[in-house]
């Protein structure tokens, strides 16, 4: 049965405080026995008729239960469209922010592709320490390209018109050994620019505990996810 609301329920509470009332107003301005009687029958039969067609009427519920589901109705249909919505922009959003992470870690090395069969070009593997070349760090090896792989701003700054061809040869994404005090954490440097370092050489990195679980004498030993990445290596 349909809930009634508060302008339903004073009406009934209206209709059944009306006899008492009338009854007291009837006594205090002298009307007689039979004068009361009649007024009581008359204030009852009125009341009881109000009553049966507001609340014991079908209509009168029929009428209430379509203004309810009429109510229900505009109220879902808003929740509806404030939920497409909602999902729409958040999935929306989501769907680009997925976008431009995806091209970001295809970059530098961080690409999760699986690297199988592994050329036999390439002459370093993740774990090796190496030292570079030029500017004297060392570090670890973290991840390889076949060929740089990068924004292709960041490859003409890199790589002016004379140094071209570095473009296609294997690069290499370095942990730098925060011991030596260089400014970046980490490179993404062509083959040859650096070489391995032989023998026992600690690199001390934050990042060390996320790509590797220890250290075998000679090289750092690779996660289980980033061995699936580098079976080869």
């Amino acid at each position: 049965m349909p809930h009634i609301n508060a302008a339903a329920a004073l009406q009934i509470c209206v209709l059944l405080s009306a006899l008492p009332a009338q009854y007291f107003i009837s006594r205090w301005y002298g009307t007689d026995s039979a004068q009361r009687i009649q007024i009581t029958e008359r204030l009852i039969i009125a009341s009881w008729s109000s009553f049966t067609k507001s609340c014991l009427s079908w209509d009168a519920w029929a009428d209430r239960l379509k203004l309810w589901l009429s109510k229900t109705r505009t109220c879902l249909n808003a929740g509806l469209l404030i939920l497409h919505f909602r999902n729409w922009y958040y999935g929306e959003k989501k769907t680009k922010i997925g976008d431009s992470e995806a091209e970001t870690h295809s970059y530098f090395a961080e690409s999760t592709h699986v690297r199988s069969p592994k050329p036999e070009y390439i002459q370093f593997s993740v774990g090796q320490v190496i030292g570079h070349k030029r500017f004297g760090y060392s570090g670890v090896i973290v991840g390889w390209d076949v060929k740089a792989k990068a924004p292709e701003e960041w490859l003409q700054h890199k790589y002016p018109p004379a140094k071209q061809g570095l473009k296609d040869t294997p690069h290499y994404r370095i942990l730098i050994n925060k011991a030596n005090g260089y400014g970046k954490s980490t490179a993404y440097v062509p083959e040859e620019e650096i070489t391995i370092i032989m023998g026992v050489e600690v690199v001390h990195h934050p990042d060390m505990k996320a790509y590797f679980s220890g250290y075998d004498g000679s090289k750092y030993i690779m996660q289980p996810w980033l061995k699936k990445i580098y079976p080869h290596d």
